[in-house]
């Protein structure tokens, strides 16, 4: 285990010590998040990034010890582990190299190879490296002859199949051409033959003839080309150039010292590059392309994830919330600046489909719930109809005398949380379209609150997220909400339980245990009180118990971030300054001013406390609890509408950054269609990822580029501004 914490350290270039306590802590069932804020002296102040990245390496070190035992013990079973191999697969630092390692003894299907090993022909074989001449080879040769190897021919061919057999399983040259083909290969694409039919929008057109090479290509250029090989609209595969195929070759050729059975060894090595070591390590090499793809494109998810979700909420406003639609009308759900759910109704608003007793009869409507709700703010979901009702929304606001401004929700994911068991419960009475208007509306009051109730790949802030692992995914994707969560804090007393299931500690189940007990008990006077929940214990206690806050409770502490472990120092540190808790709490503005004669590591050393821990018990009791979210630019709120036909290349925008991928991020400007800022149009610097210099939410000023009305595209720089 000690080997295992060295070489994490060193990887990670910190001590050995931080490693093996960090994951002591992990191992007794501490969470990420408690680790991070409340064992600094343990970790000596390791952030959350760090101890995720030991917990990922420490699975990956331990499932690497279980493979090898794995692969010696299947090896021992055929009887054929030597000492040497067993050293080789216990000194192995990477899995690729464990499997190459057991690659020859992994039981496959029958080959002709092995047919001719049972005809008695591996002892020749091994003696196509020995023999001077092809006479010697051929007069060996004869002494194999039998009823199933009826001729010299035969017995060659066999051995033949043996040696390129042998080949292709050798580690050593399956791990030179694995890099080989890593460095200087291509990846091309051809259109199959359904092509036409199945691609009928023409969707994967750029990569009918494409080549490029592999060192080049770029993530989601690969998960393209495989999810249009998936779809059976593209052909894929790797490719050398033949001075390269040629480098191979040779290099092989080197395992045969006899240059007088060069056109046999050649004839060899070609067909076991040609029939077995090629298609297996280009196999391999997708394989490897693939998985980092899929790195690349779930960071990028958890980047915009965790952007999204650290949105400012709008709060104290009141929401006139609208899922728009054609046939059916615009779905209306009136929310208090609380989050209550108070009217819902039907706009039927679209000029072109329905008649003007319907338009008249649908801004009278608005006009009342703005004036009886004393509305603030105007959510229009982005999906089908959102610009012609933001038209209409335009039109009506010129007529009302109160200010009220719109704003374009992203309604991503509202019908999935509509049609969940969390909706059903939150509003059984109510029909599914009205829950999706509701979630539309509370996603600008607090978007965090409101988005964790819905899967986070339904959001729509990545790329190809159904093509990529989804275990995978869903545990990184888990892990931002876990750290935006906690990093926030939750109010015990107001939280759905989707968003306390996200609290350090607290699993799905205690969390509606918590909601029950809230609804039979009332809200919690304090955070002991939580030992009282059914299956909440001593050890999720202390998980979660820093990261709740009751805002009114009889102890200010539960108010903070401090950790009812840390109370009793909390107490001292006042007492120190002649404070009591309830002198902290009856005069705060005083108190505080007086703390500011506090010196905490001076306390901290006399005491013999953390210097760390007292710290943040001092920041705790002399700032304000302050939302992070507070600092972050609050959404764009609108009063007239844009179209594409006003604009014209050079014009000056602000838009909304919606979603940063590999080639640029999109932005919504107002149009039916964000516009795309390509990742060559965001600086006059070079920027090789979007993400950073842009983020999700993110205000910027772009300039129009260009403008494409037939497809209803539009184009932005912020080169020159």
């Amino acid at each position: 285990m000690d080997m295992l914490f060295n070489r994490i350290a060193k990887e990670m270039g910190i001590k050995v010590d931080q490693v093996s306590n960090t994951i002591k802590l992990l191992d007794e069932g501490s969470t990420v998040p408690f680790i991070a804020r409340y064992r600094k002296e343990v970790t000596e102040n390791l952030d959350e990034t760090n101890i995720l990245k030991i917990s990922e390496m420490i699975n990956y070190l331990r499932n690497l010890e279980i493979r090898k035992e794995e692969v010696i013990r299947l090896i021992d079973e055929q009887g054929k582990l030597t000492e040497e191999l067993q050293k080789q697969i216990l000194a192995a630092e990477k899995l690729q190299v464990v499997e190459d390692l057991y690659f020859p003894y992994k039981k496959k299907r029958k080959t002709k190879a092995d047919l001719a090993k049972e005809q008695g022909l591996e002892p020749l074989a091994e003696k196509i490296y020995l023999f001077k001449s092809l006479d010697e080879l051929e007069k060996e040769a004869k002494s194999y002859l039998n009823e199933e190897v009826e001729s010299i021919e035969k017995a060659l061919e066999g051995a033949k199949l043996i040696v390129a057999q042998n080949l292709s399983e050798t580690p050593e040259y399956r791990e030179r051409i694995r890099e080989e083909m890593l460095k200087k290969a291509s990846i091309q694409s051809k259109k199959s033959k359904k092509a036409e039919e199945l691609d009928q929008k023409l969707v994967y057109k750029d990569y009918y003839e494409y080549v490029e090479p592999i060192s080049k290509a770029l993530s989601h250029r690969i998960l393209a080309l495989n999810r249009g090989e998936n779809e059976g609209i593209l052909s894929v595969s790797l490719i050398f150039q033949e001075l390269d195929r040629e480098n191979i070759e040779r290099y092989l050729l080197k395992e045969f010292d006899n240059r007088e059975l060069n056109g046999i060894h050649k004839e060899i090595i070609k067909d076991s590059l040609d029939r077995l070591i090629l298609p297996s390590i280009e196999r391999e090499v997708r394989n490897i392309l693939t998985e980092k793809s899929e790195d690349e494109a779930i960071l990028v998810f958890k980047e915009n994830l965790k952007n999204l979700l650290m949105q400012p909420p709008l709060d104290e406003k009141n929401i006139l919330a609208l899922d728009p639609g054609y046939r059916t009308g615009c779905k209306v759900a009136v929310i208090d600046k609380n989050g209550f759910f108070r009217e819902n109704t039907v706009f039927y608003l679209v000029k072109a489909m329905h008649h003007e007793n319907q338009l008249k009869d649908a801004e009278r409507k608005m006009i009342d719930l703005i004036e009886k709700y004393s509305i603030d703010i105007i959510v229009i979901g982005n999906g089908t109809a959102s610009r012609e009702t933001e038209s209409f929304v335009a039109e009506v606001l010129k007529k009302v005398k109160k200010d009220v401004k719109y704003i374009i929700g992203n309604e991503a994911g509202a019908s999935i949380y509509s049609a969940s068991k969390i909706a059903v419960e939150e509003f059984p009475d109510l029909d599914v379209t009205v829950r999706g208007a509701i979630s539309i509306g509370r996603r600008i009051q607090d978007p965090l609150a409101e988005l964790v109730k819905i899967d986070p790949k339904s959001i729509g802030v990545g790329m190809y997220q159904h093509d990529v692992n989804q275990k995978r995914l869903d545990q990184s994707l888990t892990e931002v909400i876990e750290l935006v969560v906690n990093n926030i804090g939750v109010n015990l007393n107001t939280a759905s339980w989707a968003l306390l299931s996200y609290v350090s500690g607290i699993k799905k189940t205690v969390a509606k245990n918590i909601v029950d007990y809230r609804k039979e008990n009332g809200n919690f006077k304090n955070r002991k009180e939580l030992l009282k929940v059914k299956g909440l214990g001593a050890k999720a206690y202390e998980q979660m118990a820093g990261f709740l806050v009751i805002i009114d409770g009889e102890n200010t502490l539960d108010n903070t971030i401090i950790h009812p472990e840390s109370y009793k120092i909390a107490e001292q540190v006042l007492n120190s300054v002649n404070l009591s808790l309830k002198s902290y709490k009856e005069d705060l503005n005083g108190a505080k001013e007086i703390l500011k004669s506090f010196n905490p590591d001076k306390f901290a050393v006399e005491n013999e406390f953390g210097i760390a821990t007292v710290k943040d018990i001092y920041e705790a009791l002399i700032k304000e609890r302050r939302d992070p979210r507070e600092s972050i630019q609050k959404p764009i709120l609108k009063s007239d509408i844009l179209n594409i036909e006003n604009l014209q290349p050079g014009m000056e925008l602000e838009g909304t950054v919606r979603n940063v991928v590999k080639f640029g991020a999109f932005i919504d400007i107002g149009l039916k269609n964000d516009a795309l800022l390509h990742i060559s149009e965001i600086s006059d610097k070079f920027i090789d990822d979007p993400s950073k210099v842009l983020s999700v939410g993110q205000i910027i000023k772009v300039k129009i580029k260009d403008i494409d009305k037939e497809r209803e595209r539009v184009g932005l720089t912020k080169k020159g501004l």
